[in-house]
């Protein structure tokens, strides 16, 4: 791989729902003091728009292909994609979904194509695009679409603590049909993974969290961690991953118990990012595992009610920004991951 440990990394940020405070965000980052070239997705008009709303100075200059340009403040790098529509702040308009879509699109082709070193996304609104006749669970699941990637996992870091999710945005009814031993080894297997290849851990600790009330409770309160999770844990263990669990949710957020872990393991959504969002809410990252490239996009959704407003902070979408520029760096000069750390 070549060696650009001295060059900017370069970065798309997709700019997300319209309505919502994606375009904001990308005006007010503007004014901000970034490790990377960025290059934002979208419709210019919008985002002019948007800045002379927020009484924000900023020029807009269209992004031409070629080497990565550092950021300048109070520029912004755009690839203008028009919307079909003229969008309101606060104002969702299910026609504008598949503009939406095309922006996430040409972020992961641009990656694919090493235009772009990572992407990052400001949020999307998964109910309008619905709406729109467009089946959508959110951004991890469309990135795996668009990359062809049989298996990604989602996963969030913040105030120094990583969770990852063994299933994302399911009903919760859903959720113990959707955990199987097939399913939990190849979520392991990816997240241990890239915790050596995208973070540099050499040897990943990796908490996992039970279903159920006090993990099943020796099967009086479930026997998911016996039948499934348990026996998936003691074939990875026996190939050299450090697994500790399954462990009762309630007390595996505690700081002891924390301790020396390199990451957490949550059986599905809301059991782990609650605890995590507490802890670093607007200042946590969005990772998605698994995938060819290189994405990061921030904790929180579009917030219509403040688009337009000025009322927003931009603390995750900088945490966002530079976890990406970091994770670039590092894959411009790491080896990448051993056949051990794929496992079999």
């Amino acid at each position: 791989m070549k060696d650009r440990r001295n060059a900017w990394a370069s970065l798309a940020l997709t700019a997300g729902e319209p309505a919502g405070i994606g375009p904001d965000l990308c005006v007010l980052l503007a004014h901000q003091p970034l490790p990377a070239a960025l290059v934002v997705i979208g419709d210019r008009r919008l985002i002019e728009a948007r800045a002379e709303l927020l009484g924000r100075a900023l020029r807009v200059v269209d992004f031409t292909p070629g080497a990565p340009r550092p950021h300048e403040i109070g520029i912004l790098q755009v690839l203008h994609q028009p919307l079909l529509y003229p969008a309101h702040p606060g104002v969702l308009d299910p026609r504008n979904a598949a503009s939406v879509l095309g922006w996430l699109r040409t972020a992961v082709e641009g990656c694919l194509a090493k235009t772009f070193d990572a992407m990052v996304t400001a949020p999307v609104h998964k109910g309008v695009i619905n709406d729109a006749g467009v089946p959508f669970t959110g951004h991890t699941e469309y990135l795996a679409e668009l990359t062809h990637t049989p298996k990604v996992v989602m996963m969030l870091a913040g105030d120094g603590m990583r969770v990852a999710l063994a299933t994302t945005h399911l009903p919760l009814r859903a959720v113990p049909d959707a955990i199987t031993r097939d399913g939990l080894e190849s979520t392991l297997r990816v997240l241990h993974r890239d915790l050596v290849r995208r973070f540099g851990l050499a040897c990943p600790r990796i908490l996992v969290a039970g279903l159920n009330p006090h993990a099943g409770e020796a099967g009086h309160l479930g026997r998911e961690e016996i039948e499934v999770i348990a026996p998936v844990l003691e074939r990875l263990r026996a190939e050299g991953m450090d697994l500790i669990g399954p462990l009762p949710a309630d007390t595996l957020f505690n700081p002891p118990t924390l301790h020396g872990a390199d990451c957490v393991l949550a059986m599905y959504h809301d059991q782990g990012l609650p605890v995590l969002k507490h802890a670093s809410f607007g200042m946590a990252v969005n990772v998605t595992l698994g995938l060819p490239i290189i994405r990061t996009s921030v904790d929180h959704g579009t917030a219509l009610d403040r688009a337009g407003t000025g009322d927003i902070e931009i603390g995750s979408l900088l945490a966002a920004v530079e976890m990406a520029s970091q994770l670039a760096a590092r894959q411009f000069t790491s080896v990448p991951a051993t056949a051990a750390a794929d496992g079999p």
